[in-house]
């Protein structure tokens, strides 16, 4: 399976923004995130989340963000026969 390919925009002591393009079928990998975070979709269309053996389908719509707090674990893969673009950015903590 192909792999998603970031590119990190932002990355200084209190976040980091990263492009996410998703060609077809790609996926992020298995991942844990360390920081609580929004995802800015900037097309419409839907990813498939695998929780560890559990599947789900996730709506997302350009231009609507959502935030999650840190420690989700997932596989992200793109559910399209298109390019999916999205813009997470993560908020680290101040010490």
């Amino acid at each position: 399976m192909e792999k998603a390919v970031p590119t990190v925009l932002i990355d200084n002591e209190r976040t980091i923004v990263t492009e996410w393009r998703f060609a077809p079928g790609a996926h992020t990998g298995w991942h844990r995130h360390e920081f609580d975070y929004v995802v800015l979709p900037m097309t419409d269309g839907n990813l498939k989340i695998d929780t560890g053996g559990e599947f789900a389908i996730s709506e997302l719509k350009n231009g609507k963000p959502y935030f999650r707090n840190a420690g989700v674990e997932h596989d992200v893969i793109n559910d399209n026969d298109y390019e999916f673009v999205f813009i997470e950015t993560e908020f680290k903590t101040a010490d």
